[in-house]
């Protein structure tokens, strides 16, 4: 054992991915409906395998949590300033909730318990359940004129009331969520997300399952009955639901144009509803088998939202303004899955996926927005120059009340990944960062920054451990539960919100991906995210702003002491 630490401490490169290993397979186990997740379960790992004593280079944590804040904002931007409008600072004020409530929770605990900054900061962050804010409050910590001794020590806090109160306030707003909420709302859950469900024009059908038998589709058929019919003719017969797209006459395609007239067997493509194309081959047919030469007629194309006048209407507008061979198949907002409800409002940054015909495809664009770049080329001139520039907005600081404060450099690189964000969602036809890419960057960056974090507090975790015992674990609970708590009477006496809307939306402040898993099996259905995206879009941007507001906070605190 001895010579395998030493190992680690030569390299200490070793030691940071094996902790990357073991963390995200700890974080992959599942208790039911909790999951720790990679960034839990790589601290765990850091705590442990730093009792060690290995060092790594400080460069390191600082160049990946600047990959991270940024691709956090980058890819928040879009979703973040669409629902700057009524409806999403209706459900912002949730957000609002859960800042306020967190924030004074805290101080409250930093007065009673004696909490350093890096407790106050480490406890805010794992019973908020934002590990985002571990890098802020880190970096704002490393600012502080005090003795590197003692910034070491507070840094080593921060990450260790972390990893307590994280465990405490995942299972806290887990349970809260999917299971006692709907009983003091005195609701059945799945009756009533089966209800929104079809209210807003869903069908009886799983909506996490894809169709055997889907709506739109494509048939070939043999011209025999149909000889002499115009294209024309066939449309208006067919009235909309269904077009002629592609006609093949002894091995060669012909223009499709309405006074085209059909000869017998010659080969004719049609798109449309199921519904309609049942009964085509009465008016043209038998079905054709051979189906080679139309194997390109049709495609799927993702297009983002920037139309104004498509923002705040029903995707069944939008649908019924579409040429009657498209469909779509298709709706994300802020990388999460949408259900495709009629009643679902779009947002500015939703990306559609839409099937059929190239050349509608390419007439409707232009109406609905842009389309997206299947691109897996990195801009990474654009992206080094949004980080280079949020480092240097957060070497500002100013003054709050006679507090000191400034965003650091995570706080400014979040800021300029919004600002790019956003631009690159007024612009997809131009080459940026691609959302497999900005994954890693997320993922690989946050999880770099905590296991270096970690591997360096490791020596100290236990004292901090011994100090507070069960109290912070117990604070945990209480800085997760009471906000949400609030939230849902405002949400519902105030806001009056559906109860799946509502219990997604708490999990969205909270930025919780394992309580809107939770609230969504509870549910049976996707409803929950229709709130969710809403205060998970906010709450991410604004809650790791707070890490350098409170380590100013508690720092006020201790002073007035």
């Amino acid at each position: 054992m001895e010579g395998a630490a030493g190992i680690l401490r030569s390299q200490p490169e070793i030691a940071l991915f094996l902790v990357l290993a073991i963390g995200y397979a700890v974080g992959q186990i599942r208790f039911g409906p909790i999951q720790l997740g990679g960034i839990c379960g790589t601290l765990i790992a850091a705590l442990v395998v730093g009792q060690l004593g290995i060092q790594l280079d400080a460069s390191v944590k600082n160049v990946f949590f600047m990959l991270f804040i940024f691709a956090l904002g980058y890819a928040g931007g879009p979703q973040f300033f669409a629902n700057l409008d009524a409806k999403g600072l209706r459900l912002g004020l949730l957000c609002l909730v859960e800042v306020v409530t967190v924030l004074a929770l805290v101080l409250c605990a930093t007065v009673f318990l004696s909490l350093d900054q890096g407790t106050a900061a480490g406890l805010m962050a794992g019973a908020a359940t934002e590990s985002a804010v571990v890098g802020t409050a880190t970096d704002a910590i490393s600012k502080l004129a005090l003795p590197l001794a003692d910034i070491q020590q507070l840094q080593a806090n921060v990450v260790t009331a972390y990893s307590i109160t994280y465990v405490f306030g995942l299972i806290a707003i887990v349970v809260a969520t999917s299971q006692v909420f709907p009983l003091l709302l005195r609701v059945d859950l799945r009756a009533e997300a089966d209800r929104l469900w079809k209210t807003m024009g869903g069908g009886d059908e799983n909506p996490a399952a894809a169709s055997a038998t889907p709506e739109m589709v494509g048939r070939v058929f043999l011209v025999t009955v149909g000889r002499g019919r115009t294209v024309g003719e066939l449309m208006s017969i067919l009235g909309g639901h269904a077009s002629i797209e592609r006609v093949v006459r002894r091995g060669q395609k012909l223009n499709v144009e309405p006074a085209l007239r059909l000869q017998a067997y010659d080969q004719v493509l049609a798109i449309g509803r199921r519904s309609m194309l049942v009964n085509v081959a009465e008016l043209l047919g038998r079905e054709f088998a051979d189906t080679t030469a139309f194997d390109a007629v049709v495609e799927t194309t993702g297009v983002v939202v920037n139309r104004r006048e498509w923002f705040g209407r029903g995707l069944g507008e939008l649908d019924a303004q579409l040429p009657p061979a498209l469909q779509i198949v298709g709706l994300a907002r802020d990388g999460h899955v949408m259900p495709l409800l009629h009643e679902v409002k779009l947002q500015r940054g939703d990306v559609l996926k839409l099937y059929g015909p190239a050349a509608d495809v390419a007439r409707t664009l232009p109406l609905v927005g842009d389309r997206v770049i299947a691109s897996t080329h990195s801009n990474i001139s654009y992206a080094a120059m949004g980080i280079l520039l949020g480092v240097f907005i957060g070497g500002f600081s100013v003054k709050l009340g006679g507090i000191p404060f400034s965003l650091g450099t995570g706080g400014g690189a979040l800021v300029t990944g919004l600002a790019f964000g956003w631009y690159q969602s007024k612009n997809p036809h131009r080459l940026s960062v691609p959302p497999d890419a900005l994954a890693l960057m997320k993922d690989l960056g946050l999880a770099t920054f905590i296991a270096c974090v970690g591997l360096a507090s490791g020596p100290q975790a236990i004292a901090l451990v011994k100090k507070f015992g069960i109290a912070l674990p117990l604070v945990g609970v209480a800085v997760a539960v009471v906000p949400a708590c609030i939230s849902l009477f405002v949400g519902r006496r105030l806001l009056k919100l559906e109860a799946p809307v509502l219990l997604g939306a708490i999990a969205g402040q909270q930025c919780s991906t394992p309580a809107l898993s939770a609230v969504q099996n509870a549910a049976g259905n996707a409803t929950p995210l229709l709130g969710y995206t809403i205060t998970y879009a906010i709450s991410n941007v604004v809650l790791p702003l707070m890490g350098p507001l409170i380590v100013a906070l508690a720092g006020l605190v201790h002073a007035a002491k």
